[in-house]
Order: structure tokens, then C-alpha cells, then sequence
């Protein structure tokens, strides 16, 4: 895809975004009374959730049940035109969230019509092709665990009852609804079921019973094959059409891994709205990148996260991890602990799209003249998923296998000979059938983009789903395409590096430091960040928490998650911090789960944060680590919003993030946002007011830097952007210049530094020529300058040269 927008359409490619979350109690047109307020803040577009008509009672989008319709809880195709409307009178586009690999399998069932039809008629059904179902388990039955109990049961109590929808008979089950396949009709609603083409069953049997590929472990989002061309056709017609006519500008494309081509996808995509802007959710592990074949401007900025982390990580590595030993009581290696989550995940909530693949896999190597056996090839895919250490491997039947494809598999098969030795005759065929992309074979081809499709789930309930909530030896690493191992290296120099292969690559890619996805906001990430500083007051702040830990029974790690909660989020309020803890430690899945609570445990760890929050004692070392912290949560809080909002690419804004705001995982980041008083604040400021507090500083921050981007978007965005680190800086300071004509500093370290006295005589050569601070109108000159007076009234600078 070209790097940036030309011609006429130059205007409906983004600077900067701004997300909103939309639901029914924040329509379109609550968002339309929202664009004043953001058009003064400086973005040049509105970045929407999913708008196609979702599930009842949805609270993100994503479970679309409808793609010939605008969600009419949102305010519907009018709603959305008008907002348009609005944004536009105001300077503003609109971006909106796709949802191409799933839809949802919502009550009652026939708000989805493409599947309604499915259950009605089967695999004879004009729609199914249109999902990723497994017609030969279940005797060519779609299996729908929803039943809380058994079916025996359920007929036993009366649950189940016929009924009518639309002149058409119908078996009924609470708020569910369910078609009767014609002919089939009768009076008894045990032999009507029996004659369906869908089997029911208690939800707890889904291992035995799922027959469909999911999103992730979601029983209730069902896979949508859109690499048939009729079905992106069908699922992206209002999309494309409202692009066509203006309402829409630019697409953020939802877990393009899922798909079954998405290099195809993109392409199609690509095609069909004449080249649009574009951006995925792509996961980049370590040092990948987007295959370079992806018709996309680049990521949703998941990699630029893990790039300011590491910058402003402070060098405290050694002491976190001495914590860290004495709440596991032993040496633990993050590695085994990430090993063994996959492999839970792999033997279980996994299970029925690992044996499907298993069942592909034996049939592959029959095609291909070979012999595989069903339980040796489940243990070897097994293994072999945990053993991938990237969302995919990109492998496409048909196509060349790339070389860092091959090299990413090899790998994969490597670690799993180590691991597994009995299983390397195994190994050794699948790597082969793997990579056979030449294979005219249905399960050859099937095998290959099936394995692929399940590496993504595996990664995101493996790593992020469970390992990300048992590792925490400092939680702030433990992000969304984050890597805790960084905690040894608190490096500015891979922020640079990022920065410098963005441009090259992604110059309209997106950067952000909170999203919907985000396990804490960037402002509890950085009042961590800035924390962990000062280890003695870090140990200090623990050692009570862990004695009342230890008295009530509740075991240190999540103690110690309490602890960093606490410190990243104080004062919170304590139901939010319960809702919190417990879906912690549910989703840690060690002595607690989301379908076998255990009550007691839950108790005891609701007990000790009800003790460590009202107990002045026990939250004296919080509140004292905090108030030593301050200036320093000052500095990585600024410092942090600054440096992504000034980094190569598309920046973006999560609602109410442009202000200090200390929400945990979702559904907490998704509260309301007081856009009245954001507004006042922001008045205030334009007005000369001084700022008061930390979130109006954060505020002018964010305003002026968009700002910025908005009038001089050619030193931020596109291939002309160039960036160039500011070397002899130190190590205390960032700095980095944009276009030639913008210069960002941001202070690292601010604990060490303040422990050294401050700036003292520490200078930073400057380009030559006059500078003038965009966020205190300091005017600087070039050459050689003392930091300190350049940052005497803030801990960051954007000085813009006056020519």
C-alpha cells in the first residue's frame, strides 16, 4: 500500500485518531456532541468501535450478528451519517472498527440470519458456507452448548417448548429461539429436536460437542470464512458503501490472524474501497514485523506500547526481581511459566479446535502417502503450538513459503524436538506437510492455513490470558504484545530503533498507549513504571501487604498483584477493585476459574484488599511510595504521552486518556467519560489558565502535541517525516528529531535523577536555530543548551523552529 494519501483524497487520511468506545447509553449522537470538544483538542479523526448491528445489550461491537445494518442501539444508518456530518462541519473523518473473522451467535438466534438459516437447513443451507464448521463431527450436526443442564434434563423440566416466529414453528429455550427444519414439524418437542439439523447440549460438554472454529474460546462467536468472495462481498457491502460515499474514511481491522488469508483479505479490502487507509490489530512478538505483502499502513500500535515501555523502564530490573523471588519462594523461569499455560490451553479450552486439526492432520499425511497416527499427531500439534512463539507463521497453500515463515516454523519444530524426542518422526512430517505449500491436497491445504488459524488463539489465552496473570514480577511489562523479559533492559535505544524502521516501513501505521484491549491504562503503567524506581520504598510498601497476606491465606503472587494494583490505581474505588481482583484471578486459572469458582479462595483475596485499602497502617506504604513518587509519576506520565504522540505514524487517543486516567482491563476502561468537564479543563487552558494537577498538565501535553500534528502533519506522518535520535543526550533524557522541524525531549529516570540533584550542568545540543516550546512558549535556542532550563517548567519539551 503507498505510504500516504495523494490527490483529492488527501484529506481522508488521519494525522491523529481519537476512540470512542459506542454502546447504547453512547450513541452517535452522544458521540456528535463530543467533535467540538475533539476538534479543539487537535485530532483529525474519529476512530469508532464496530458500528454493524451487534448482539443485544452489547457493551464493544464485536459481536456483529448483522452486516446489512447499522447498529440501530448506536442510532442506526442516519445516526452514523449525521455524526459524519458533524465531523466534517468540523474538520473532522471517521474511522470505524471491522469485524471480518466472526460473528456472534446471539439470542434470539434469528437476529443472525446467515446462521439462522444454517441451523434451519443444515449443510444444504445457501449460507454455510459462510462458517468454518466441522459437518462430520456430530453426525453433520451444529453443536450449541448452551444448556444448563443436561438435554434429558432440560426436556425433563420443560425448558424446551415449541412455539412460532414469523409464522414459522419454532423451539423455544429461555430467551433462545431456534428454527424447525421444514417437514420436520410436530407436537412433540423431543422427536421435533431429534430431527434438527443442530444438536443442543449442556454447555459444559462444548469439548465433546463444539463442531465450529471460534473467536479465541468464545462459544458464542462463531468463524466466518471471508475468503470466500461472496462472503466479503455480503459481510462488507454497507462498509464499503458508506466509504464510497463519505461517511467512513479509514478501517482498523479486527484480528486479521483469524483469518484464513489475510494477506487476500487485505487486498480485497484494498481493492474494493479504491486503497483506503487501513490499519490491523496485528500482535508483533520481539522483532516482527507486517509481512511485507499486507495492503495495510501498518499496525494498530501494539509495538509502539512495548517501545516507549522499554525507553522509560527504569533500571531497577535486579532489585523487582529480588521481590519477586521472595513471593514465589523460588527461582521461576517466565519461559516455563508461559509453556505450561499454552499447554493448559492446548489440552483444554482448546480442545475442540486441536482435535479438528488433529483429524486433518492424520488425513493430510494419508493424501501425501504417509501414516500418521491420531493420538501421536495430537500431542505433536500440541506441542508444536505451544512451541510457536508468534500469532503465525504466514504460509499460504499455493503461494512461495517466505523464508522468515519457514525460519519461524523450523524454530517452532526445533523447540519441540527438545521438548518432545519421542515425537520426532511426528514433527519431522508435520514440518513437512506444514510447509507443502505446492499440495493440491483439500486436508494439505486445510492443514496448513487450520494450524496457522489455531496459533493465534493459542498465544492470546496462553500468553495473554494466563500467563499475563500469574507473572507478576512487575505488571506493567505484562501487556498486550508486551514482554515482561524486558525488565533487565531498559532501553531507549530500541524506541529508537522502532522509530527509525517505522518510517521506513509503517509511516502511517498507529501508535497508542491505551486501547479497549489494554490489561492497565498507560497512566497505571506509568505511575508503575515511575514506582519501581525507588525499590526501597517498593519493598517498604509490600512487606505489610505480604505479612496480612500470609495471615489470611491468600498466596503471595496475587498479593503482590494487589499491591501494584493498588499503587497503579489509588484511590479506587472497592467494588471496581474487586470486579478486578476477581477477574484476575479467575482468568490466572490456578486456584479459582470462571467455571468453577471457588468461593472461599475469592473470599479470602477480597478480604486482604478490603484490609490493605481501609487499614491506614497497611496503606501507609502505598500512599508513602506514592507521595515519594511524585514528581517522578509526573515525568513518565507526561513524558510517556508525549513521546507516543510525536513517534512516526498515526497517533491515537484513547477516550479520556488524553487527562490522567487510572482504569484496569475492560470493562473498567469502558466507564463513562466526562467529555463536559474535559472540555472545561481544556477551555481554561486555551484561555492562559495555569494547569492544575497532573491531568491538566497531561492535557496541554496532548492538545498541543495534536495540535502540531494537525497544522505541520508533514513532520509526523508519511515517508517525508524523517526521525533522528539526538545523540549525547544522556542517560536521562530522550530526544529525537521530527522533519527537521520539531524536536521532543522527555526525562528518563526522574528518581535517579532527582536522587543526583537534578539537571545540574547536563546540556543537549540543539539543530541550530531559534525553537519556541509549544507547550510553555519558551523560546530555545540551537547549539549547545543546559536541560535544566530547557525543562524548568515541565518535564517535557516540544520546541517547534520558528521558521
Amino acid at each position: 500500500m503507498s505510504s500516504g494519501p495523494a490527490g483529492s483524497d488527501a484529506h481522508r487520511w488521519p494525522v491523529s485518531t481519537y476512540r470512542l468506545q459506542l454502546h447504547a447509553g453512547f450513541g452517535f449522537a452522544a458521540a456528535a456532541q463530543v467533535v467540538p470538544y475533539l476538534a479543539r483538542l487537535g485530532v483529525s479523526h474519529l476512530y469508532l468501535s464496530p458500528v454493524l448491528q451487534a448482539a443485544p445489550g452489547s457493551q464493544h461491537g464485536y459481536d456483529v450478528v448483522d452486516h446489512d445494518q447499522v447498529s440501530a442501539d448506536l442510532g442506526g444508518e442516519q445516526g452514523l451519517v449525521r455524526l459524519s456530518e458533524v465531523a466534517h462541519e468540523h474538520g473532522l473523518g471517521i474511522m470505524v472498527d471491522v469485524v471480518p473473522n466472526h460473528m456472534a451467535i446471539a439470542a434470539p438466534e434469528y437476529l443472525n440470519r446467515p446462521l439462522w438459516q444454517v441451523l434451519r437447513d443444515g449443510r444444504a443451507a445457501a449460507t454455510a458456507h459462510w462458517f468454518d464448521v466441522d459437518w462430520d463431527h456430530n453426525g453433520g450436526r451444529f453443536g450449541l452448548p448452551l444448556l444448563g443442564r443436561s438435554l434429558t434434563d432440560t426436556l425433563v423440566a420443560g425448558e424446551l417448548t415449541l412455539g412460532d416466529h414469523e409464522g414459522a414453528p419454532v423451539i423455544c429455550y429461555y430467551e433462545h429461539v431456534f428454527p424447525v427444519a421444514p417437514g420436520t414439524e410436530g407436537e412433540d418437542v423431543a422427536e421435533v429436536l431429534s430431527r434438527q439439523h443442530y444438536l443442543l447440549a449442556n454447555w459444559r460438554e462444548k469439548d465433546d460437542v463444539l463442531a465450529y472454529r471460534r473467536f479465541f474460546d468464545i462459544d458464542t462467536l462463531v468463524a466466518v470464512r471471508v475468503e470466500d468472495d461472496d462472503v466479503f462481498d455480503a459481510s462488507h457491502r454497507l462498509l464499503v458503501d458508506l466509504h464510497r460515499r463519505g461517511v467512513v474514511d479509514g478501517f482498523r481491522i479486527d484480528h486479521p490472524d483469524g483469518l484464513a488469508d489475510p494477506a487476500g483479505y487485505l487486498r480485497r479490502l484494498r481493492d474494493a474501497t479504491g486503497g483506503a487507509w487501513v490499519v490491523v490489530e496485528k500482535i508483533l512478538e520481539g522483532e516482527e514485523s507486517l509481512p511485507a505483502d499486507w495492503a495495510c499502513a501498518g499496525s494498530t500500535g501494539y509495538d509502539a506500547v512495548r517501545a516507549v515501555q522499554q525507553a522509560l523502564l527504569p533500571p531497577t530490573g535486579e532489585a523487582l526481581e529480588t521481590v519477586w523471588s521472595d513471593v514465589v519462594g523460588s527461582h521461576t523461569d517466565l519461559a516455563d511459566v508461559e509453556r505450561r499455560a499454552k499447554q493448559e490451553v492446548v489440552s483444554g479450552v482448546l480442545q475442540p479446535e486441536v482435535r479438528r486439526l488433529t483429524r486433518v492432520a492424520v488425513q493430510a499425511a494419508a493424501d501425501a502417502g504417509a501414516q500418521l497416527r491420531g493420538g501421536a499427531a495430537a500431542e505433536a500439534l500440541g506441542e508444536l503450538l505451544v512451541q510457536m512463539d508468534a500469532y503465525r507463521a504466514y504460509v499460504q497453500p499455493g503461494e512461495p513459503v517466505d523464508a522468515a515463515a519457514a525460519e519461524r516454523l523450523g524454530g517452532a519444530v526445533e523447540r519441540a524436538h527438545l521438548a518432545r524426542p519421542d515425537l520426532t518422526a511426528e514433527l519431522v512430517l508435520l514440518e513437512r506437510l506444514l510447509l507443502d505449500t505446492a499440495t493440491d491436497g483439500a486436508a494439505g491445504r486445510d492443514l496448513i492455513v487450520r494450524f496457522q488459524q489455531t496459533c493465534g488463539p493459542v498465544m492470546a489465552k496462553g500468553v495473554e490470558d494466563t500467563t499475563f496473570y500469574r507473572w507478576h514480577e512487575f505488571v506493567a511489562l505484562d501487556e498486550v504484545g508486551g514482554d515482561p523479559a524486558v525488565l533487565d533492559d531498559p532501553s531507549v535505544s530500541a524506541l529508537h530503533a522502532w522509530a527509525e524502521r517505522q518510517v521506513d516501513r509503517h509511516p502511517m501505521g498507529m501508535t497508542t498507549l491505551s486501547t479497549h484491549d489494554t490489561k492497565r491504562s498507560e497512566d497505571v503503567r506509568a505511575r508503575l513504571l515511575a514506582a519501581a524506581g525507588d525499590p526501597p520504598a517498593w519493598r517498604r510498601a509490600w512487606e505489610p501487604v505480604r505479612a496480612t497476606a500470609d495471615r489470611l491465606g491468600v498466596d503471595r503472587p496475587t498479593a503482590y498483584l494487589l499491591l501494584q494494583t493498588l499503587v497503579g490505581t489509588w484511590p479506587i474505588e472497592g467494588e471496581r477493585l474487586a470486579e478486578y481482583l476477581v477477574k484476575a484471578i479467575r482468568e490466572a486459572k490456578r486456584r479459582t476459574t470462571w467455571i468453577d469458582p471457588a468461593q472461599d479462595y475469592e473470599d479470602r483475596v477480597l478480604e486482604l484488599a478490603r484490609a490493605v485499602a481501609d487499614d491506614p497502617e497497611l496503606r501507609a506504604g502505598i500512599t508513602g511510595l506514592l507521595d515519594a513518587s511524585a514528581s517522578a509519576i509526573r515525568a513518565t506520565t507526561l513524558g510517556a504521552k508525549l513521546l507516543q504522540l510525536t513517534l512516526p505514524g498515526v497517533a491515537d487517543v484513547y477516550q479520556g486518556c488524553e487527562t490522567v486516567e487510572l482504569s484496569l482491563v475492560d470493562p473498567d476502561n469502558r466507564r463513562p467519560v466526562d467529555y463536559v468537564s474535559l472540555a472545561d479543563r481544556l477551555g481554561r487552558l486555551d484561555a492562559g489558565a495555569a494547569p492544575d494537577g497532573l491531568g491538566d498538565e497531561k492535557l496541554l501535553v496532548t492538545s498541543r502535541a495534536l495540535r502540531l500534528r494537525a497544522r505541520a502533519a508533514r513532520l509526523f506522518t508519511g515517508p517525508d517525516a524523517s526521525y533522528q535520535p539526538l545523540h549525547g543526550t544522556g542517560p536521562q533524557l530522550i530526544g529525537y528529531v521530527r522533519g527537521g522541524g520539531a524536536i521532543v525531549l522527555a526525562t528518563r529516570w526522574p528518581t535517579r535523577l532527582a536522587a543526583a540533584g537534578g539537571w545540574g550542568a547536563a546540556t543537549v545540543r540543539l539543530p541550530e536555530g531559534s525553537w519556541v516550546d509549544e507547550l510553555t512558549g519558551q523560546v530555545v535556542g540551537g547549539g549547545v543548551q543546559p536541560v535544566g532550563a530547557i525543562l524548568s517548567a515541565l518535564p517535557v519539551a516540544l520546541l517547534v523552529g520558528d521558521r
